[in-house]
């Protein structure tokens, strides 16, 4: 195997990890923000989404470049394609920082309202998931990777228990419906962020063993 595509894999795989940090650390933030209405924090958020873009782009384009150069086979190529796969999930978990951050922003200058969600244990698992994803791919550790799969599920029912309280308390406050849907659209993110984390570990798996296990195919 020549030198130059061990050194291109080599530098996909740190910038992949070092992309996954970033997601992490704007997940960490927002969800900070979250928990004490910070406005300020949420808009430090929303104001470097534009890193992770980027960080994407050259991602792509690096596999790209591999594949186009080399055509790797077997192994390598499993890597490469699973790589941009998670290199888009790691984009949208970016995404959906920023849209959490923005319904804080929405979320902060109501001071008025009493009603709150506890979005800690939620936050919680999602957040625990996206790690795992990211240590399982840092190790390409099989056996973690199908533990964030399997909690998906739980995160699923803490996000159908948040809508069904929201939606409670939407009854009896009728003039605070704006306020609740942002309460609901915060659990919505989560969710998503939990589905990307499942969707990067199902890749890890991809990658290890050639095998898709997308749609409870496992």
């Amino acid at each position: 195997m020549p030198k130059i595509f061990i050194r291109e894999l080599d530098n996909i795989k740190k910038m992949i990890l070092s992309l996954g940090a970033m997601a992490e650390e704007r997940v960490r933030l927002a969800v900070a923000a979250v928990e004490d209405k910070d406005a300020e924090a949420a808009q430090r958020v929303i104001k470097t989404d534009y890193e992770i873009d980027e960080m994407e782009v050259e991602v792509e384009e690096a596999c790209l470049k591999v594949l186009a150069l080399h055509q790797p086979v077997a192994v390598d190529l499993r890597f490469i394609i699973a790589v941009i796969k998670i290199n888009n999930d790691l984009e949208r978990i970016g995404d959906q920082a920023v849209n959490i951050a923005q319904r804080v922003a929405v979320l902060a200058k109501r001071r008025d309202v009493n009603f709150d969600f506890d979005y800690s244990h939620m936050a919680e698992k999602a957040e625990t998931m996206l790690r795992m994803s990211l240590d399982a791919l840092v190790n390409l550790d099989e056996d973690l990777a199908f533990k964030v799969v399997t909690l998906d599920d739980e995160v699923d029912q803490i996000q159908r228990d948040a809508y069904d309280r929201i939606k409670n308390a939407m009854k009896e406050n009728t003039d605070k419906k704006g306020y609740m849907i942002n309460l609901l659209l915060i659990s919505r993110h989560l969710e998503r962020l939990a589905d990307h984390a499942t969707n990067i570990a199902e890749e890890v798996i991809y990658m290890i063993e050639g095998e898709i296990i997308r749609h409870g195919n496992y």
